[in-house]
């Protein structure tokens, strides 16, 4: 049922500026990462994402580990990665790391897959960018493998094979959410189905309306392949404050300096403050006071038929004390304003 819709967080752990105006220190950023997500859980938000960087802007680099420190915190909120950047790591080492998780959590742990929006992950693991496509085709089939088959037999070109191998610890009998994050070619929604997976969509800029003809093409390949159709969720930025102005404001200057550093990396033209308008109106930047957010959410959830919508909360260099505020009122406002207004489009 649409309103059934899950909604949480994501985050980066992005370098964050300290009351004195300089950028604080990474152990410092994953501190209040801990206490963002315990606020989170505390507010009823439903789950809270780590994405998995290796880069001087973004503190997180071992997702789980973060995670485990936030189930030790936590009671409710499910825990996962936001992404897990699986074609430069190892898919046995990235199970057991989840399974543990989800052991210690009582089961709420789930695991976002893709090949990462950055290539730093590769030298630094010793991967060679040119077998980009090989690493995940591979890693993905043998990390589903792990996640359904007590034991497993595996073979290919990335790794050495595996024959009859348990892998220790063990999920339990409810398993394991897995989800695969895209970006946007139809060729990774064909594999997410036949992997037999959870489809994430990553739109971080344009009408999200564009993602239409890739949730059409899931539920054909779910078809024509037979499968179960699994939810689908969406991952995009954005930032909740009391007025739609003061949103607007307080993000706009991190946004700049985030996307200008990306930018001038890529080759990218200068992000102006005109163009953060356009995605803040009609694109994918999910900013504004709680029912401004809460209105565009639905209308996305509504668009592209989702069971899951996650806000990266987090842009940038903008204070710890502006995401806190943040996270408390899109678990107090915008998330019952959400419920509410997709069960009163279910009900008209």
């Amino acid at each position: 049922m649409d309103h059934q819709v899950s909604l949480g967080l994501d985050t980066f752990g992005d370098v964050t500026l300290g009351r004195d105006g300089k950028p604080k220190r990474q152990d410092e950023v994953l501190r209040d990462v801990v206490e963002e997500a315990a606020l989170a859980d505390a507010v009823g938000i439903d789950f809270i994402g780590l994405g998995e960087h290796h880069r001087s802007d973004f503190a997180i680099s071992s997702p789980e580990v973060v995670l485990a420190a936030i189930a030790g915190r936590t009671k409710r909120i499910k825990l996962g990665s936001a992404v897990t950047v699986l074609s430069s790591d190892d898919p046995v080492r990235v199970f057991q790391r989840f399974s543990t998780l989800n052991a210690v959590s009582g089961g709420r742990a789930e695991v976002i897959l893709g090949r990462g929006s950055f290539s730093e992950s590769y030298s630094l693991f010793g991967y060679d960018m040119a077998d980009y496509d090989v690493l995940f085709e591979e890693k993905l089939d043998l990390f589903a493998k792990l996640v359904r088959e007590e034991r497993v037999t595996w073979a290919g070109q990335t790794r050495t094979g595996l024959t009859n191998q348990v892998v220790y610890p063990p999920l339990g009998p409810e398993g394991m959410q897995v989800w695969v994050g895209v970006g946007g070619s139809p060729e990774s929604v064909v594999r997410v189905v036949r992997q037999d997976l959870q489809l994430m969509l990553a739109i971080i800029g344009g009408d999200p309306r564009r993602f239409v003809p890739y949730v059409d093409l899931y539920h054909r390949a779910v078809k024509q392949l037979d499968r179960e159709a699994r939810p689908v969720g969406v991952h995009s930025p954005g930032f909740v404050a009391a007025t739609d102005e003061a949103a607007e404001e307080q993000l706009w200057p991190h946004y700049q300096t985030m996307f200008g550093q990306i930018g001038r990396e890529r080759g990218w033209p200068p992000v102006t403050k005109e163009r953060y308008m356009d995605e803040v109106r009609n694109g994918s930047l999910y900013v504004g006071s709680p029912e401004t957010v809460a209105r565009k959410i639905a209308a996305t959830v509504r668009a592209l038929g989702l069971q899951r919508f996650d806000m990266k909360y987090s842009t940038g260099p903008q204070p710890h004390e502006q995401l806190m505020e943040g996270i408390r009122l899109y678990g107090e406002k915008v998330i019952p304003m959400v419920r509410e207004m997709l069960a009163e489009k279910s009900a008209a």
